[in-house]
């Protein structure tokens, strides 16, 4: 058994790792590679590997650094099964499908650049369409179900409290009668943040293939109310300078907390002046994605945004204004009236954000605020560096306004949760494999984790290392003793098919509505309720 490293090795986009082993190569995450890493050895759409080999996909989560290539995979050949946390297969079914409408726009005005140019067309990286396909491959379950993946490898996903839905995925894999555990940690999320239960203690491990974002540096602001006092502070002092509140943010896990702090600030009554700013979400995706949390109720929040859930919707806010089409986008820079506007993509590089910035980011009373990491070779990087200029939409805009960034606010675990989350360990792995960071940050977490006595290896793109198999004797005790094949999982994505189906055709009816459409109308209503009730039985 082996695994080959073909993503987020020594960077931190592009997630992708193989684990070979007598029964098949299966993959983990196969993620979107973003800024500089779109330019790295494997570019933007190349696979080091036959697509039409690998048996299945474990997914951590939806992230499209993590996710965003799985629509080319299929493209490609793969033709097995995505297996991941049901949340993070309702978060797929609104992200993959984005992501393919942006590779069409991309595509599109790339050709029309190169047409003028006297070049060749270009093609998307995939389309809506083939994002949609690979949406019905995927396979929920909840966490703690453990999955007979094949005769000889079972899989476990824990809560790795990063994001609804993501996971730390433990695997066990049993050769010769041998078997060995190795965990990969996914995205490790901080203990106290809004929504979404804190990270889940991992018992034991042979091997621990483990992300370290922010290897080298803590965020200092740890608890949930340290956080929320510290936006209201930044909220605080940008409404009084008077401009616009720009926040670039994740459609999917940001934007969502960002809207359950503004309410927490409006509810405790701490900063009156809010209630007089209007409140713009101008992101389809997050509109969406705030629907899938809401939906996502029981066994993905935490107490307290439990307890909120019950008087109403976390994130429903009196001044909050939904921005859905281009033209209501549009209109948010010219009325009048002091405005948040919160929109994507959360590191500046594509989507709406973009034009709100070339309105804003001369303006000297405006406030741009991250609450997010921010790549190299992304917009968002080079504002939080300094950039007194950028280049937007072919125009040259000065950057007056005032940047703050609130790294408290990040997804990611700081340095010290990264070692205290692997320290809870009962024994310490045979090796420590890092990954998903820059190289100073995988340097400096390496050293820490060296200095405690673990073995770690940081690998380059490609590597391909060898495990040890000499594992326990006799099969890892496994709790709970639940235990589902993946034939079994919810096929979820069928029974969302026909809602849609119905829905398209209840549509259809009621523009041309007739007497003797009557009876039809009613049985397809009592159709698609008898599906949402099926459905949401489904997802508690």
């Amino acid at each position: 058994m082996n695994i080959k490293f073909f993503g987020a090795a020594r960077s931190v986009t592009g997630s992708c790792h193989m684990l070979s082993t007598s029964d098949g190569d299966f993959l983990i995450d196969c993620g979107m590679r973003q800024g500089q890493d779109k330019r790295g050895e494997y570019g933007e759409d190349a696979f080091p590997f036959d697509p039409s080999k690998i048996k299945g996909v474990l997914l951590s989560h939806a992230h499209i650094d993590h996710s965003g290539l799985i629509p080319l995979l299929y493209k490609r050949g793969f033709t097995g099964n995505v297996l991941c946390t049901s949340a993070t297969s309702l978060l797929a079914t609104i992200m993959l499908p984005d992501s393919g409408h942006i590779q069409e726009q991309d595509a599109q005005w790339q050709t029309k650049k190169n047409l003028r140019a006297g070049k060749s067309p270009v093609d998307p990286l995939y389309t809506v369409d083939d994002a949609r396909n690979s949406l019905k491959y995927f396979r929920g379950v909840e966490y703690g179900d453990v999955v007979e993946l094949t005769k000889n490898i079972r899989v476990c996903f824990r809560n790795a409290g990063h994001l609804l839905g993501s996971a730390v995925i433990e695997i066990w894999v049993t050769e010769n009668s041998k078997t060995s555990k190795i965990v990969f940690s996914g995205d490790i999320g901080r203990a106290d943040r809004p929504i979404i239960e804190d990270p889940a203690v991992i018992s034991d491990a042979d091997y621990v293939v483990m992300e370290g974002t922010y290897g080298n540096r803590n965020h200092g602001i740890g608890s949930d109310d340290e956080k929320e006092n510290e936006f209201r502070e930044v909220l605080s002092q940008a409404i009084r300078r008077g401009g616009n509140v720009i926040i670039p943010s994740f459609a999917i896990g940001r934007t969502q907390e960002i809207l359950y702090y503004i309410k927490g600030i409006m509810e405790s009554g701490t900063l009156p002046e809010l209630e007089k700013v209007s409140v713009y979400i101008d992101s389809p995706l997050g509109i969406e994605a705030t629907k899938v949390y809401e939906r996502c109720v029981n066994g993905y929040y935490d107490e307290e945004a439990l307890a909120l859930s019950k008087t109403g919707s976390p994130f429903e806010l009196s001044n909050l204004n939904i921005a859905q089409s281009a033209d209501e986008s549009k209109l948010i820079n010219v009325t009048d009236g002091q405005k948040i506007i919160i929109s994507s993509s959360g590191m500046c590089d594509a989507g709406r954000i973009r034009h709100h910035l070339k309105h804003n980011l001369y303006k000297g009373n405006a406030t741009v605020i991250f609450a997010g990491y921010q790549a190299q070779g992304t917009l968002g990087r080079s504002l939080l560096d300094g950039v007194k200029k950028v280049r937007l939409f072919g125009e040259e805009v000065r950057v007056n306004a005032k940047v703050v960034n609130m790294e408290g606010f990040s997804g990611h675990a700081g340095k010290d949760e990264l070692l205290n989350w692997v320290s809870t360990l009962a024994k310490k792995p045979r090796n420590v494999f890092l990954v998903h960071g820059e190289e100073d940050a995988l340097a400096s977490l390496g050293s820490a984790l060296e200095e405690r006595g673990f073995a770690v290896t940081i690998p380059h793109l490609g590597d391909s290392i060898e495990l040890d198999m000499s594992g326990r004797p006799e099969p890892a005790q496994i709790e709970p003793v639940k235990t589902i094949t993946i034939e079994s999982t919810s096929r979820d994505y069928a029974m969302r098919e026909q809602i849609e189906r119905l829905e398209s055709m209840l549509s259809r009816a009621m523009t041309r509505r007739s007497p003797d459409m009557e009876l039809k109308l009613t049985i397809l209503q009592a159709d698609l309720k008898s599906l949402a009730d099926k459905w949401d039985e489904l997802i508690k």
